[in-house]
């Protein structure tokens, strides 16, 4: 009676061509493309992609990253952050940092500005453009700065293995059920925990790339006009202006450093209005004793 036997190792059979098959998919898959694991994670099972969802990149909306840096100068920094927290707040994005600090005294220009900010911005990507210019109407832009990295790639290669490795879990979990000895089972168990710990990996990442392509990263620093940077000049009147301002400076800081030594001028000036009182009293004194 071989009928019985041959029903009772169907299972095993299945079992047995499934892993072979999803061998050769990680073969294949490693073979076509020199992309491998994602930075940052285990490669774990390598899910092929085929050659028409490669060639379909380009038409396929762009998943694109974008950061930035602005520096304003603004009149009151503190009030510019809460100003652009709720800019951003309204454009739906939301503040991931904000660091603050209070006036200092600026020794060098005889001045004290008025504190400062920086805020790590987070907006929605679509309203990004709208936001910076209500962001630069806060106060003078120093500096702007935008970077754009597309990861379409990434992200599609991304979702096809998160596709792949749950349909590998739906086919793996119904032979579980058919499995006919311990060890098939365990087998079974073995590759479903192994192709759930890649896909929670995997999906990870698909939230990351999701929090970043949908959210721009901005980072706003907000000084005020005591540390703003000094426009160079570029014709005859701005020469003059900043000649002026040089020597109001100069003045300044010559009048600072006046003031420092004029009490030791002075100790020094009695000091010496008393040594030379000394000396001459001394030297009438030889005098007198001279001429007896």
């Amino acid at each position: 009676m071989r009928t019985p036997r041959l029903l009772a190792a169907l299972p095993a059979l299945a079992l047995t061509a499934l892993l072979l098959s999803g061998c050769a998919a990680n073969e294949s898959y490693e073979s076509a493309t020199d992309s491998g694991s994602m930075p940052g994670f285990d490669g774990g099972a390598e899910v092929p992609i085929s050659e028409d969802s490669a060639s379909d990149v380009v038409d396929a909306d762009r998943s694109v990253i974008t950061t930035g840096y602005l520096y304003l100068t603004v009149d009151a920094p503190i009030d510019a952050a809460a100003e652009a927290t709720t800019i951003v707040e309204a454009a739906g994005g939301r503040v991931d940092g904000r660091t603050e600090y209070g006036p200092q005294s600026l020794s060098s220009r005889m001045a004290t500005d008025a504190g400062g900010a920086e805020l790590v911005l987070r907006i929605p990507a679509d309203r990004l453009t709208a936001t910076l210019e209500k962001l630069k109407a806060l106060g003078e832009v120093e500096e702007l700065q935008l970077s754009s990295s597309d990861v379409t790639r990434e992200v599609q290669d991304i979702d096809a293995r998160v596709t792949a490795l749950r349909s590998s879990i739906t086919r793996l979990l119904a032979l579980q059920d058919a499995a006919a000895t311990v060890e098939d089972l365990i087998a079974l168990e073995t590759a479903i925990s192994d192709r759930q710990a890649q896909l929670e990996s995997y999906e990870a990442q698909q939230r990351y790339y999701a929090d970043q392509v949908d959210l721009s990263t901005l980072t706003l620093t907000l000084g005020s006009l005591a540390i703003a940077p000094v426009d160079e000049p570029d014709t005859f009147l701005t020469g003059i202006a900043t000649g002026w301002e040089a020597l109001v400076a100069f003045g300044s800081g010559l009048l600072v450093v006046v003031g420092v030594l004029l009490p030791w001028l002075l100790v020094l000036g009695l000091i010496g209005l008393v040594v030379l009182l000394i000396v001459r009293a001394a030297v009438r004194r030889g005098s007198s004793r001279a001429a007896i």
